[in-house]
């Protein structure tokens, strides 16, 4: 009997004791949980994170075409003194649409407006005629190696941002062609206006019609050319002017190098960029296309009225 009484007194003790330990270290719990909860939040006392460098390589990126149908009013609805180099920042090839693999290419990272002239938009209006003599024009190209250009009503001309670009023209009567744009139409020419030049309005229908009912839409054609960079005559180190001619597809931007990074040249109305103190003038030269691809010339040297070839080329879209 006492060992009975022994064995159920240990029994009662290890049991007080197991629930003592359990209490102890529920406990223990809520203590501790309390106290790191009173504690400051540890990301808090560390700070903000370190930005996450990010890589430096551009890739192409083009804006979607838009959807919408400009109406008549033109709105939407629906010899070289020294070799120059050029060099650009490649970007991954992408195919074209028949397969072939494009040529790597300089882009920027966004691409610049178009401005009213864009991508995959039909534009609606009418096409006159003008005597065009030997081509030349406000875009200040000089003369035409051929007389498939046209003049581009002020509007549309967009301080000569249409220069140099190459519009598909399609008439009622189901003819087309291809022109160059290398001159502004002034009013009475209204937006969506192309003034012809008569060799490219005969294409189209009789010059004694006089004006006829047309659509167009920018193209970016196969061509063998390369681009050239020119500066204005009276170009120096204390004021210049630079052109772009024989580009493919219509430029958006023009910028020079100078002490402190690129720097970007307003655009006048006769199709130069226009650096007035000289920053920049005969450094470097880098031509931003509508489609954002960016090529680099270095090289060119700083003689007025000369057309300087780079060998480079915006690529087709």
């Amino acid at each position: 009997m006492t060992t009975t009484r022994q064995a159920a007194r240990q029994r009662r003790r290890r049991r007080r004791l197991m629930l003592g330990s359990t209490v102890a270290v529920t406990a223990a719990g809520v203590l501790a949980y309390l106290v790191m909860g009173l504690l400051p939040d540890r990301k808090e006392e560390a700070g903000p994170a370190a930005a996450t460098p990010v890589a430096t390589t551009q890739v192409r990126t083009t804006n979607p075409p838009e959807t919408s149908t400009p109406t008549a009013s033109g709105t939407p609805t629906a010899t070289r003194s020294s070799s120059p180099t050029a060099t650009a920042t490649t970007a991954p090839a992408r195919p074209s649409a028949t397969g072939a693999p494009r040529s790597p290419r300089t882009a920027s990272t966004t691409a610049p407006s178009a401005g009213r002239i864009r991508p995959g938009t039909t534009y609606t209006g009418v096409a006159t005629a003008y005597e065009a003599e030997d081509g030349n024009g406000a875009c200040l190209f000089g003369p035409s190696p051929d007389l498939m250009i046209a003049a581009m009503n002020t509007t549309d001309y967009e301080t000569s941002r249409a220069c140099g670009a190459y519009v598909l023209v399609r008439a009622a009567n189901g003819k087309s062609i291809t022109v160059r744009i290398t001159n502004e139409c002034p009013l009475p020419c209204a937006p969506g206006q192309l003034d012809l030049s008569q060799e490219a309005f005969a294409k189209l229908a009789d010059l004694k019609v006089g004006r006829i009912p047309i659509t167009w839409q920018l193209l970016s054609p196969d061509t063998s050319e390369t681009m050239s960079i020119r500066y204005k005559t009276g170009s120096s180190r204390y004021w210049c002017g630079i052109q772009a001619i024989g580009h493919r597809n219509p430029v958006a931007r023009l910028e020079v190098r100078t002490g402190g990074g690129w720097r970007q040249l307003p655009r006048t109305e006769y199709n130069y960029f226009l650096s007035a103190d000289g920053s920049g003038c005969g450094s470097s030269i880098r031509v931003t296309d509508i489609y954002g691809e960016r090529l680099t010339v270095t090289g060119i040297a700083l003689r007025p009225d000369v057309a300087q070839p780079t060998g480079l080329q915006f690529a087709r879209h």
